[in-house]
């Protein structure tokens, strides 16, 4: 009780109840989920309609993969953080910083503030590229460009560039503290880290669980690429615990970079999701698997969880895709990652409750709803109790304070 008897312990025990209290937070939401909104198709809805159908989702963050002048304009004074993508053929010319100073005049320049762009992602996937050779000489020259354009516009401490890449990039990545980065990037990855550090921009991973267990169904277990309950695996270096794939994913990045000698980068996932279609010989490539991954993937999220490396840190994750898209090339799954069909219908159930302002039972757009109608309820009920519970510490805080004068 002594503790009590002092400022500084009233304080002390103040701020450990804050934290604490902060930590289960009064407002519930998926803060660190975004979506990525791809347009490779002929039949796909509206900038305007996208917009509508993301508020309705309550999802504010959002990739795209260019810089559609009308997606930049749809999007003005709404409340979606938009990431924009540089093609990678850009990348040449954009090393030239006065072309740099050209692209963010004109593709960045008259949609900001209104618009509101936090990032601008320099290529994609550019070390595991067709043409990796000249991308990945092209690309830190390019960051640093359009870095400085934003800088000379003053805009540098709104938009944060970075790349995203695949995981093709790690030699390494089993167990998770044996990540390391292939030799052939390591040059051009440590100059790449070095203006990520100097920026404080995150580093972007592409992270596909179900690849891994399409290349070897008969090892690899399902429960554990789709977040499901499982034994999961213990790291024997850290004896960190896994109980999923994608965590051990980012933890082996995270791993990777503190060899380079880069340990304050945060990694995020600028894609994840799941086909609910596929060829024959696309082994798990169906609507359950599809809406079980992305579904655990929203509850992980509304527990605003981190990795077992960093546990306090929450991962931010972009989900792919919004929309199935027809006219993406390759195999059948690559057209089948949408969480909706282009008509706004949703393509598998993942939590997302369907309502219509004029037909509750239409499916033209939707409401995200990640709880059953009993957790809201015991949510609302727990959420005043914590409103009462605080409430009372601060009356007898009061009366300490007073004691104390």
């Amino acid at each position: 009780m002594a503790s009590f008897c002092s400022r500084t312990g009233l304080i002390n025990v103040f701020l450990l109840f804050s934290i604490t209290f902060s930590d289960y937070g009064l407002i519930q939401g998926v803060n660190s989920l975004g979506i990525n909104y791809g347009q490779i198709g002929n039949n796909l809805p509206s900038p305007d309609e996208v917009l509508d159908l993301l508020s309705s989702l309550k999802l504010t963050k959002v990739r795209i993969y260019d810089t559609n002048p009308q997606i930049l304009t749809a999007f003005a004074s709404s409340n979606v953080e938009l990431i924009v993508t540089v093609e990678n053929q850009m990348l040449a010319t954009l090393m030239d910083s006065q072309q740099a100073l050209q692209w963010v005049s004109t593709h960045i320049g008259p949609y900001f503030p209104a618009t509101n762009i936090t990032g601008i992602d320099i290529g994609n996937e550019v070390f595991t590229d067709d043409d990796t050779t000249i991308l990945m000489q092209n690309l830190v020259p390019a960051m640093v460009s359009i870095h400085g354009a934003l800088a000379q516009l003053g805009l540098d401490n709104y938009i944060r560039v970075s790349s995203p890449h695949s995981l093709a990039v790690l030699s390494n990545s089993f167990p998770p503290s044996a990540g390391s980065f292939k030799s052939e990037v390591s040059g051009v990855m440590t100059q790449f880290l070095q203006f990520l550090s100097s920026t404080n921009a995150p580093f972007w991973i592409n992270a596909y669980p179900y690849f891994a267990y399409k290349d070897d169904p008969n090892t690899i277990s399902l429960d554990y690429v789709l977040f499901n309950r499982n034994s999961g695996m213990v790291d024997p270096n850290t004896k960190l615990h896994y109980d999923n794939m994608l965590y051990a994913q980012v933890d082996a990045v995270l791993f990777a970079m503190a060899r380079l000698g880069f340990n304050g980068i945060e990694v995020r996932v600028a894609e994840t999701g799941w086909p609910s279609k596929g060829d024959a010989n696309e082994v798990g490539a169906t609507v359950q698997n599809a809406a079980t991954y992305n579904r655990n993937i929203l509850r992980r999220q509304l527990a605003n969880e981190g990795t077992p490396l960093r546990p306090n840190m929450r991962l931010e994750i972009y989900l792919f895709a919004l929309f199935n898209e027809d006219m993406k090339p390759g195999p059948t799954s690559e057209r089948n990652y949408g969480l909706f069909q282009p008509d706004g219908s949703m393509a598998y159930n993942v939590g997302l409750s369907a309502l219509s302002s004029s037909n509750p039972s239409s499916t033209s757009s939707a409401t995200i709803s990640l709880a059953s109608s009993a957790t809201k309820a015991a949510n609302k009920e727990y959420d005043q109790s914590l409103v009462y519970w605080m409430f009372v510490f601060l009356l007898t805080l009061q009366v300490f304070m007073r004691r104390l004068y």
